[in-house]
């Protein structure tokens, strides 16, 4: 069984690649290389290894293509032009095997660029390259990412059914193309590389297997693809990071920082590797690209002795021509960093005062620890202990929050503010709005409405800010990154919850610096197919199947969003009198999987011990409450440019009329490590 599992996992990519030139259909290829490895199981624990391992999977699995043509009475001069390679035995392939080594090479960077194709969504990008390329099976696929192991299944079906149906050809991109594709392939590899080096979730700071194999299918695509400087840039830079695996954690798996790192637990030899990746990223040449610059920041890090040798000038400089290739907030974001580290903490966080209101960063959890470790370093343990509270509490890795809430502690204790908030006239601000939201001359829905306001401006604000701190630029900042896009009615709710609070508060008028919008109360039109053509592509299965079950069966969305798993028909298609097509029923089997009752869409995470639903919104399962409207609707408004579910309901079609699309074009920018904080 590990003899079979090791040649599958060596020679898979090669399997799959050449039946997928021969036959055109990179799921059939699977299908009939997976055919194989059954095969091997079945008779190789009998019979003994091959002593031509690879070469006995390749041969039966193109005996199962041949047998598939000739059936199917189809592409006869495929057929003829494989039975000339075909065997009497599995083990006789010595001379076929020599002599297709260079286009089996080419055959399987031609599946790295199928099975990145940017007409699938990341996370389809994703699994289909891990399950093609990497052979793991669904199951090793679904415990690295901390999903079930249906919704990975479902990701990779989705994916070869999409491939074939947007007739993508199995043959490497050419012209101005090779660009564009190079670099979601590259992506790939990357979104893989950065979940192993820091695991977006989970108990774990780190998921080594994904890490290694995303350098592994790196090094594969640098053999295959020698004269491309990005593909080395993008290698030198994974062996130069993964080399200060060993250093990141502590005894107790508790993140060390980087200029905390013993040196000398840092592997040499992938430094030197890297190293050596990049000088093959020069002789390539063809200018600096995203990658490049990346590990050309990492080898100043690699190259000095000890934190005070880092050359912090040469980063900063650096990150100049990379925002301007890749203008993203992320790396705006470790630009900061660098100029932190070089220039000083203050020109750091002027660099970092536009992010703070940046609707992109709204809850990316490194947003709020590098503003923490800035303000630490310029003295401001008061804020900077909000900003490590904030960061903690939006990721979702637990080592991670421990890390985060240990340094809050030390910066909170540290503060001034620390010896006086229990005084009568230090009022902090989360106790002043647990009692406004307590009082009992406000109604139920005015409490909820004014509670969503407050604990929008707890969480950036941090409870444990003085009252006395808080000021119309503070709450306006708020309002710029988690409102700026809301519909004016929506914005004007919050802005009236901000004026009530802060006249109760006696702290004068709060939202002076955010002007009323005008809302003409016009209805908007409903959801046009260009816009429904750019829903279907979203990332989040949760998000597609609530939209798609609105947009086939033309409910309201709250009540989509009361069904529970049980009030579900999925093989009728119906829940009560609701009705869908076929595009809601791929995602709702995805979604259910593995779950029996409880809300069908639940929340992104459990409810606080304050904020316990009631029994018929909690899942039993999970412990997650069930999504709520206000919720859905400002993802939605999110993703669709400001229309509301209402609108989306109104564009409703009948399942059978048309209404299921497939998913087109869709790229997500790759993750970013902040360099200062080694995340």
């Amino acid at each position: 069984m590990d003899a079979v599992t090791a040649v599958w996992r060596e020679q898979s990519a090669r399997i799959v690649a050449g039946l997928a030139r021969m036959l055109g259909d990179v799921g059939l290829a699977e299908e009939f290389a997976q055919d194989a490895l059954v095969a091997a199981l079945e008779t190789w624990p009998r019979d003994g290894v091959p002593d031509r391992p690879g070469a006995w999977l390749t041969t039966a699995a193109k005996r199962r293509a041949l047998d598939h043509l000739r059936r199917a009475r189809r592409h006869d001069r495929a057929v003829r032009d494989l039975e000339p390679e075909q065997p009497g035995h599995p083990g006789q392939t010595e001379h076929a095997e020599q002599a297709g080594q260079a286009e089996a090479g080419d055959d399987v960077l031609r599946l790295m660029f199928v099975s990145s194709h940017p007409v699938l969504p990341a996370e389809e990008r994703t699994a289909l390259t891990l399950r093609l390329l990497g052979g793991l099976t669904t199951a090793e696929i679904a415990r690295a990412f901390l999903v079930r192991e249906a919704v990975v299944a479902g990701r990779v079906a989705r994916a070869k059914r999409t491939l074939a149906d947007e007739g993508v050809p199995f043959e490497l991109p050419q012209g101005p193309e090779l660009a564009v594709r190079l670099a979601s392939v590259l992506e790939v590899i990357y979104l893989i590389f950065n979940e192993g080096y820091s695991a977006t979730a989970g108990e774990d700071l780190t998921r080594p297997a994904l890490a290694l194999e995303a350098l592994r299918l790196g090094r594969l695509l640098a053999e295959l693809a020698p004269g491309e400087s990005e593909v080395h840039g993008l290698v030198a830079l994974m062996e130069i990071q993964q080399s200060r695996a060993d250093a990141r954690t502590g005894p107790s798996g508790e993140l060390v920082q980087l200029h905390e790192q013993d040196r000398g637990r840092w592997d040499r030899e992938l430094i030197a590797r890297g190293f050596a990746s990049m000088l093959r990223a020069r002789e390539a040449g063809g200018g600096l690209g995203p990658y490049v610059l990346q590990a050309a920041i990492a080898v100043c890090h690699a190259q000095a002795a000890g934190a005070a040798d880092t050359d912090w000038d040469r980063i900063a400089a650096l990150y100049g021509p990379l925002a301007r290739l890749l203008p993203s907030p992320v790396v705006r974001l470790n630009q900061a960093v660098a100029v932190g580290m070089a220039t000083g903490p203050e020109a750091g966080l002027a660099l970092m005062d536009p992010l703070l209101s940046d609707p992109a960063l709204r809850d990316y959890p490194p947003l709020s620890a590098v503003h923490g470790d800035l303000l630490a370093r310029a003295g401001r343990d008061s804020e900077a202990a909000t900003a490590f509270e904030r960061a903690a509490a939006l990721t979702r890795n637990a080592a991670e929050r421990a890390f985060l809430l240990a340094r809050a502690a030390r910066h909170r204790t540290a503060s001034p503010l620390a010896r006086t908030a229990g005084t009568p006239d230090m009022a902090l601000f989360g106790d002043a709005a647990d009692r406004f939201l307590a009082r009992t001359d406000l109604d139920a829905g005015t409490i909820r409405s004014y509670g969503q306001t407050l604990r929008r401006l707890r969480l950036d604000l941090g409870a444990a800010t003085p009252l006395a701190d808080l000021t119309p630029a503070l709450v306006a900042r708020v309002f710029a990154a988690a409102w700026s896009t809301a519909a004016p009615r929506t914005w004007n709710r919050h802005r009236a919850a901000v004026r009530s609070f802060g006249a109760w508060a006696g702290l004068g008028d709060l939202p002076a610096e955010l002007p009323r919008k005008h809302d003409d109360r016009r209805r908007r039109p409903a959801v046009d197919d260009q816009a429904l053509a750019a829903l279907w592509r979203h990332p989040s299965t949760r998000e597609r199947a609530l939209w798609r079950l609105v947009h086939e069966s033309g409910a309201s969305a709250a009540a989509v969003l009361a069904l529970d798993v049980e009030d579900l028909d999925l093989p009728a298609r119906r829940a009560a009198t609701l009705t869908w097509g076929d595009g809601a029923a791929a995602l709702l089997e995805e979604l259910v999987a593995g779950r029996a009752r409880g809300p069908l869409f639940l929340a992104d995470r459990r409810p606080g011990p304050a904020r316990t639903p009631a029994p018929a919104d909690l899942c039993p399962e999970t412990g997650r409450r069930r999504l709520s409207y206000e919720r859905a609707e400002y993802l939605f408004k999110q993703a669709s440019g400001g229309y509301t579910l209402s609108r989306l309901a109104a564009s409703a079609r009948p399942p059978g009329s048309g209404a299921a699309r497939r998913p087109g074009p869709h790229t997500l920018p790759a993750s970013a490590d902040v360099s200062g904080s080694d995340r």
